[in-house]
């Protein structure tokens, strides 16, 4: 089978179930608002209880589970990645999530739990257009760019230039996000776009960051929880390997 091939591809008459998207499809060429998920099974059991924290298993579980032949895991959006992820664990443990929490006045772990069918949508403050781009005016360059949401593979791609630069060499964070970000300038060639992003004065760029954090909609994964101490404790719920390991 080809490597780009998604498993769940092949499979569209297994057990599934359909799962609304949060990005509502605007994002995407193919405009889905929703994708058909199949239910994890015995074999993907498998999986989960040999999966360790370096192995790639949300990828793996989103290509097999995925029974959509024109979605490309790589090219959705994280917040579309979550639903699904808390949709698998639903279907297969329920909805109640139980994870350690360290109190900060003891350094002692406690059991803690949020129930996952109560998480709901934050929606975004600001709309895309029809080419699902947002423009963007720069106050100090007098230029107005057009950005996109970054999708799952350029946040993980962006993450790991860290790791390609030895101790004591900057890595290019920012100004590769930048760049991954702006799809067009306003009156800049696109031969002359990554020295235009390099060259941004500060203010502009924290402006598009700011406006961009405001367009992509987002899953409210943050909880307040009390530690036997007393002291009150902001957790976010994450979609490591334990997310799916709730009794293994």
């Amino acid at each position: 089978m080809d490597q780009t091939t998604q498993y769940g591809q092949m499979n569209f008459d297994l057990p599934h179930d359909v799962v609304k998207l949060p990005s509502e499809g605007k994002f995407y060429k193919n405009g889905k608002k929703s994708v058909k998920v199949g239910y994890l099974t015995a074999k993907d059991e498998n999986l989960i209880m040999n999966a360790n924290q370096n192995d790639n298993l949300i990828k793996t579980l989103l290509r097999e589970k995925i029974y959509e032949p024109d979605v490309n895991i790589d090219e959705l959006l994280d917040v579309d990645i979550q639903a699904i992820l808390i949709f698998l664990r639903n279907s297969s443990f329920g909805p109640e999530y139980t994870f350690k929490v360290k109190d900060p006045a003891t350094n002692k772990f406690f059991e803690s739990s949020v129930m996952l069918d109560r998480v709901s949508v934050l929606d975004p403050e600001i709309t895309p257009n029809e080419e699902g781009l947002f423009e963007i005016s720069l106050t100090k360059s007098n230029k107005k760019v057009y950005c996109r949401i970054l999708s799952s593979k350029d946040l993980q791609e962006i993450n790991n230039i860290i790791e390609q630069y030895p101790d004591g060499v900057i890595a290019p964070v920012s100004t590769t996000r930048l760049e991954r970000m702006i799809v067009k300038i306003e009156g800049v060639d696109e031969s002359k776009k990554s020295e235009f992003i390099n060259n941004l004065p500060i203010m502009d760029s924290k402006h598009i960051k700011k406006l961009m954090a405001k367009a992509e909609p987002r899953l409210d994964l943050k909880r307040n929880v009390k530690a036997p101490s007393g002291e009150n404790v902001e957790i976010n719920i994450s979609f490591g390997v334990e997310f799916f390991r709730p009794f293994f």
